[in-house]
């Protein structure tokens, strides 16, 4: 099973800055957004609460972490060159 995460923190001043940690949140399958996200620690986030990160930037949520599914083994890991080349 294919699983799509993204990363995403709470914009400045919604929280303190110790709490601006970097969640990672499990998309559901479609194109359909839900209105509150919620990450893997179990936080929920509402419009306009977090913001996008490509990767994680900052100081990650330990319990996000945790909870992030491993890759599977089975699946390739992608294009890899062949040693010794550019």
């Amino acid at each position: 099973m294919t699983v799509r995460l993204v990363f995403g923190r709470p914009l400045p001043g919604t929280v303190g800055e110790t709490r601006r940690v970097v969640h990672v949140f499990e998309l559901p399958t479609g194109d359909v957004v839900p209105e509150r996200l919620t990450a893997l620690c179990g936080s929920a986030f509402g419009p306009g609460e977090l913001e996008h990160l490509d990767l994680i930037q900052g100081m990650p949520c330990v319990s996000c972490l945790r909870r992030t599914p491993t890759p599977d083994p089975e699946l390739p890991a992608g294009r890899q060159e062949p040693q010794g080349q550019p």
